[in-house]
């Protein structure tokens, strides 16, 4: 079977990568990819959100199933349009995609069906969300609703960045349509872990646990990004608090898209504070992660497409999924000025050196060939990721492996993990 992965990141270098060791699959292909998709896929110049080309596309070399690893073509419709082709999609459709796609409508979900979260208010009047802001307790946070990347959220740690915060959405449009509404929510203390499951709308298949770190900079500081490291397993998620996240959690969630008529299928992220009062959900994500996929893929044995296809045939109960005991890392080599724009076209040395080490993989998350030559091509460049008999020796050997890599203002935070046990 040829299969096609939509998208270009880290995550989907990983996904490409583990659907490659399926006997199921003869023929990768990805679009757009990027330099280190290219060792494993073929690289299509089509853009994730170009669903015309890509179904084009899928016709014209016969693919058998189609992968999509970014939210915003989910968000967009791919799954509708592919199915309403006759094409084999994995992926939520656009309405159950909503549960990512719009902050409120996730927060509808969670507290109409009591699904522990954070208590919040939605606005999209600066003057009113102002006002509001007078009576908040911070730290608080201010979620842009729709898409942002993983940069529209603040936490504001007083009530100027609170209101700097809205500014940015509902008066300076930064995130344009997306900030067009916002939501106060109540600031959770905590461990943050990520939970991810696959699920065909009746069944839940629960994948190997992770922990990512979203700040910029080394002690949680600075602005949010998309992630710059990750672990699994998360030893904070014991069996105990894995039994509250699937029957708290999960299992409403599913039941709640049911009963709202948008049936969801395909992979759910959630993003958890375990608080005092038990594990409450910060967001969910209709995809996986991006970085915590390279970590997850790393330890998972099960053939992800066999996964996939019990999800779309509706038998994911005839499932069991099957993981490595040894522990994963990822740390993200970013380039400076990320999470802002910076710049890029920079040489990238030591992939091959770093590559070589055992249970190493560097995942590629912005990189292109340029006159032979790998370089940087956007914010988060690498992911590079290491498996260990424990997290303190996958660390280890993560780190060991970004020393191998450099390029002109690489950065990178240097408490991935730190201080973990397993």
């Amino acid at each position: 079977m040829k299969v096609l992965v939509v998208g270009g990141g880290g995550r989907e270098h990983a996904l490409c990568w583990k659907i490659a060791q399926s006997q199921k699959v003869t023929e990768v292909f990805c679009a757009p990819g990027n330099a280190g998709i290219g060792a494993v896929a073929q690289c299509i110049d089509i853009g994730a959100t170009d669903i015309d080309r890509l179904v084009a596309f899928v016709r014209e070399m016969d693919i058998g199933l189609t992968i999509v690893g970014p939210e915003d073509p989910l968000c967009r419709g791919i799954v509708d349009r592919f199915e309403a082709e006759g094409l084999r999609i994995f992926g939520p459709r656009k309405d159950a995609a909503e549960l990512e796609g719009s902050k409120v409508f996730s927060k509808y979900i969670m507290t109409q069906y009591m699904i522990p979260t954070a208590v919040a208010r939605s606005f999209d009047d600066l003057e009113r969300a102002t006002e509001f802001l007078r009576t908040a307790d911070f730290p608080t946070v201010i979620k842009a609703d729709g898409l942002a990347a993983g940069k529209g959220v603040t936490v504001a740690k007083n009530f100027d960045e609170a209101v700097a915060a809205l500014q940015e959405c509902l008066e300076e449009e930064r995130f344009g349509e997306a900030g067009a509404r916002v939501l106060i929510e109540e600031y959770l203390r905590g461990v943050e872990a990520s939970v991810f499951a696959v699920t065909d709308g009746k069944t839940i298949a629960v994948l190997p646990t992770a922990r990512d770190y979203k700040r910029a900079f080394d002690g949680d500081d600075g602005p949010n990004t998309g992630g710059m490291g990750a672990f699994s397993p998360s030893a904070a998620l014991t069996p105990a608090i894995m039994d509250q996240v699937v029957g708290q959690i999960l299992v409403p969630t599913v039941h709640a898209m049911n009963k709202e008529g948008r049936t969801y299928r395909g992979m759910l992220f959630a993003g958890l504070m375990l608080t005092k009062g038990g594990p409450k959900v910060i967001e969910f994500n209709c995809r996986m992660g991006d970085p915590e996929a390279q970590p997850v893929f790393m330890r998972l044995k099960s053939d992800l497409i066999e996964v996939i296809e019990a999800v779309l045939d509706g038998r994911l109960e005839e499932v069991e999924l099957d993981y490595r005991d040894d522990a994963a890392c990822c740390v993200v080599m970013a380039s400076e000025g990320y999470p802002s724009s910076g710049p890029v076209g920079r040489p990238i040395s030591g992939l091959d050196e770093a590559g070589a080490m055992e249970d190493v993989q560097v995942f590629h998350a912005a990189t292109r060939r340029h006159e032979g030559q790998v370089v940087t091509s956007g914010g988060r460049v690498l992911g590079v990721t290491a498996l260990g008999s424990d997290i303190a020796a996958a660390r280890a050997r993560a780190y060991e492996a970004a020393e191998k890599i450099s390029f002109k203002g690489a950065r990178y935070r240097v408490d991935i993990a730190e201080g973990v046990s397993q």
